[in-house]
């Protein structure tokens, strides 16, 4: 079957540049300044998915020490943390946490970001190796990491809590993320909209099996006009 491809998404929220992001987890309470200025569709998903409860017991599923410690996946909400830890270790088949996302993803905003530096506590986008393939996946910068910044999006920076993100552990739970400062209205409007979908695997197998169809009769049209020709021409 065909690789599905997600769509790129334009979150309806527009940041105030004034919104602060409550992190609760299950190591203690992190507070993080978004920067909604200079990344305003990567805080504007953060904020809409946050508003609409996707982080609420999702875990952190990776750890690499003075590194990142990194989070948001959701295929980690129904695991507890001993399971996160052996599915990240490999030891659980047919788990693996990090590969989840919001079923769409989000441009790129590191180049043109003022702020985009990795430093201690900063708050940060993850994505995979293609271009614009963010999606939900945060990690927190466990120190100053300038190679990262032109390929990652950052987007925070913590303001109380260092402490606990330097705790935090492969298995620790986002037990809730609360956004203080957004339009509350705006906000509502944004998050009350659809947002993208990629095809369910029935759809994406009818789409195959459509363009099949519509190849095999355009062959077949362009035979009896080749046949034709023929008769034509003798």
């Amino acid at each position: 079957m065909a690789r599905i491809e997600l769509e790129i998404y334009t979150p309806g929220y527009k940041p105030t540049g004034h919104e602060v992001a409550i992190i609760e987890t299950s190591r203690g309470t992190v507070r993080a300044e978004l920067f909604g200025r200079e990344a305003p569709v990567t805080v504007g998903n953060f904020i809409e998915l946050a508003a609409k409860g996707f982080y609420d017991n999702l875990k952190f599923h990776a750890r690499k020490p003075g590194s990142v410690v990194l989070g948001g996946c959701p295929t980690t909400r129904t695991m507890g943390p001993a399971q996160v830890l052996a599915a990240a270790q490999g030891a659980i088949r047919g788990m693996h946490p990090g590969t989840g996302d919001a079923r769409y993803t989000i441009i790129d905003e590191w180049e043109d970001n003022p702020r985009n530096a990795h430093r201690l506590g900063s708050l940060c986008m993850a994505h995979k190796s293609a271009p614009n393939s963010g999606s939900c996946q945060f990690y927190f910068s466990l120190g100053e990491q300038p190679e990262f910044d032109d390929k990652y999006t950052v987007f925070g920076q913590v303001t109380e809590g260092i402490e606990v993100i330097e705790q935090l552990a492969i298995g620790d739970a986002i037990r809730a993320i609360a956004i203080e400062g957004t339009d509350g209205e705006a906000l509502a409007a944004a998050i009350a909209r659809e947002t993208p979908r990629p095809p369910t695997p029935q759809e994406a197998l009818a789409a195959i099996e459509r363009e099949r169809a519509e190849r095999a009769a355009a062959q077949a049209a362009a035979a009896k006009a080749a046949v034709e020709a023929a008769e034509v021409a003798e």
